[in-house]
């Protein structure tokens, strides 16, 4: 659904009205910037779990729950299966395996180098191998802007997550911690962008997340059923379980599927790097945490590298898609 360069309806080109600059903005950025506010309650309310919840089995179980409810209420998730094409149907087994990668490879990071160290690793590097993918691939090639704002956010979300430790003395890193936090920051990558290119091929984004997640689900279950479901069967249990499965998984991954149909995967994952400012908020309101000056330098790097890809820029004389 787009137009040739430089034609008046273009969002974004000169003539193009308020209105189509607001829808330009309503379809792309915020919805993935809405998305990325539902993740950052991922921590707070992990933090809520029993105590006796491993973290892989908390992980596990969002997924689960969240992939099939999915799969469940998406029209056209489970005739995506069969009505793909072979090459498509690849790209969703994929991504699926991708999606399933994610908790599998972050909870362990965390357990060996701690959640400040996993996030930003996890969370930095995603952008950039989404770059590399895609320019490898032949889907986008790194505009500098997005060059400038992925720099800009990736450090000032570092700044802003590791402030306490450059604070204070330095930590241990664990270097099989850290590849395994990179893995989860590829991960999100790979099924970023090729639920990018399904949707680019014109099905439906809520029934490519929905088949995507609904598959990754499945195959997590094991995993959830190996580490235990005690902790489900408490009330607090229960309604962490069930926040994590409806609103950062389920209605979260609904919207960054509508903003990928209008943003590449690229820039949607340097956008989704608010998780980490929302994250720190949540932080010093909900648990009482306090942040040194230095992360609230990191916060207003991040903040601007972010400002940067979601306002609207000036198309260039061949004026823009």
């Amino acid at each position: 659904m787009s137009t040739s360069p430089g034609t008046p309806s273009t969002p974004g080109a000169p003539g193009a009205s308020p209105r189509r600059r607001r829808a330009r903005l309503t379809d792309g950025p915020l919805p993935i910037l809405a998305a990325a506010v539902l993740w950052g309650t991922t921590g707070t309310a992990g933090s809520m779990a029993p105590s006796g919840a491993p973290a892989p089995a908390i992980g596990a179980a969002s997924l689960t729950l969240g992939g099939l409810l999915l799969l469940l209420t998406t029209r056209g998730a489970w005739r995506l299966f069969t009505a793909a094409t072979g090459a498509e149907q690849r790209l969703l087994a994929v991504g699926a395996v991708a999606v399933a990668g994610c908790p599998l490879t972050f909870y362990p990071a965390v357990a060996r180098t701690g959640a400040a160290v996993a996030a930003v690793i996890a969370l930095g590097s995603a952008p950039v191998f989404t770059g590399l993918l895609a320019w490898a691939t032949g889907q986008a090639r790194p505009t500098a802007r997005w060059a400038v704002a992925t720099l800009a956010a990736v450090t000032g979300c570092a700044v802003l997550v590791l402030g306490p430790q450059l604070t204070g003395s330095p930590a241990h890193m664990d270097t099989v911690g850290i590849a395994l936090a990179a893995l989860a920051g590829l991960s999100y990558a790979v099924y970023s962008l090729l639920g990018g290119r399904l949707i680019g091929r014109g099905h439906p984004s809520a029934a490519v997340m929905g088949a995507m997640f609904g598959a990754a689900g499945l195959l997590v279950l094991p995993v959830l059923l190996a580490t235990g479901t005690a902790w489900l069967a408490t009330v607090r249990g229960a309604a962490v379980a069930l926040h994590l499965a409806v609103f950062p998984t389920f209605l979260a991954y609904r919207l960054f599927g509508h903003g990928l149909r209008h943003t590449p995967a690229s820039v949607a994952t340097t956008l989704t790097l608010a998780e980490a400012a929302v994250a720190a908020l949540l932080g010093i309101t909900v648990l009482g945490e306090r942040l040194p000056v230095v992360s609230w330098c990191g916060l207003a790097v991040l903040s601007l590298g972010l400002a940067l890809l979601t306002v609207p820029g000036r198309p260039g004389r061949r004026g823009s898609r």
